[in-house]
């Protein structure tokens, strides 16, 4: 019953979930290239103003520019890995409710203990966010359950544990949703920042064979230029890599506390009916 009336929100939940990627990346990728044309490719950065001559000495914005066409495929990566930090961050906080987790599932077994499924409820209604519907959902199963006559203890607690079961499978591909997207970009984007580097050192080394005479400025320019590529790649990889873990880590922690809940819920009813 709790399932069935939580679908329409969880399925309205999961149809805005699937179209914020496909209007978040698109834009990411707009930003990018318009802060690489009109930022980092601004006319002021550049020897007597000219975008197709070097940078001024120490202009980093030139220098990035002069990166190529990689630079804003990989801003646009790191622009996605900033949105999408951001969207967990709000979601698993949501997702948490409104007090601390721990302290939610410590009361909810006190309230356990003394048998007031009602409070309990309350409590979950209070709390809110997936740990809190996963457990009022087993305490509703559980209310139904101690009124329920003609059926055995085991099926009772077997029940009991397949609504919690039922209910955290709900929940999981909201907490989980977009990780891959995260997981996909920490892979990556190093990758490509390596081909930007690998490109622009072809294109360094092909412009001191055309000119004849060796120029070590022109070689030293042509290679922090082409690093840019490498260095925008390894940062985005890590950005991506640390927020994946730490989120996967809270993922984790929120799935431990709805077992421990759902255990207690199994165990106080097979205590408290012999």
């Amino acid at each position: 019953m709790t399932a069935a009336k939580n679908t329409p929100a969880k399925q309205q939940g999961s149809n805005s979930g699937a179209i914020f990627p496909l209007i978040a990346i698109p834009a990411c990728f707009v930003l990018s290239t318009l802060v690489f044309l009109f930022v980092f490719g601004d006319p002021t950065h550049f020897v007597d103003n000219d975008p197709t001559k070097d940078p001024l000495p120490g202009d980093y914005f030139g220098t990035i520019y002069k990166g190529g066409w990689v630079v804003p495929v990989l801003l646009g990566i790191f622009f996605v890995t900033v949105v999408f930090v951001f969207e967990r961050m709000i979601t698993l906080n949501k997702a948490g409710g409104a007090g601390k987790v721990d302290s939610f599932v410590r009361s909810i077994k006190g309230l356990l203990d003394r048998g007031d499924i009602s409070a309990a409820i309350a409590a979950c209604d209070k709390q809110k966010g997936s740990v809190a519907n996963v457990v009022r959902a087993g305490l509703t199963k559980y209310a139904e359950m101690e009124s329920l006559t003609g059926m055995a203890k085991e099926e009772k607690i077997l029940a009991i544990q397949k609504e919690v079961e039922e209910a955290t499978t709900l929940e999981l591909p909201m907490l989980e949703k977009n990780l891959s997207i995260l997981a996909t970009i920490a892979s990556i984007a190093t990758l490509l920042g390596l081909f930007g580097t690998v490109l622009g050192m072809i294109r360094a080394f092909a412009a001191l064979a055309t000119a004849g005479a060796p120029d070590s400025t022109a070689l030293a320019t042509g290679i922090s230029e082409a690093l840019i590529n490498t260095a925008l790649g390894i940062g985005t990889s890590a950005v991506a890599i640390i927020f994946y873990n730490i989120f996967t880590t809270r993922i984790d922690g929120m799935t431990y506390r709805i077992d421990e809940a759902g255990f207690s819920l199994s165990q106080t009813f097979a205590a408290k009916h012999h």
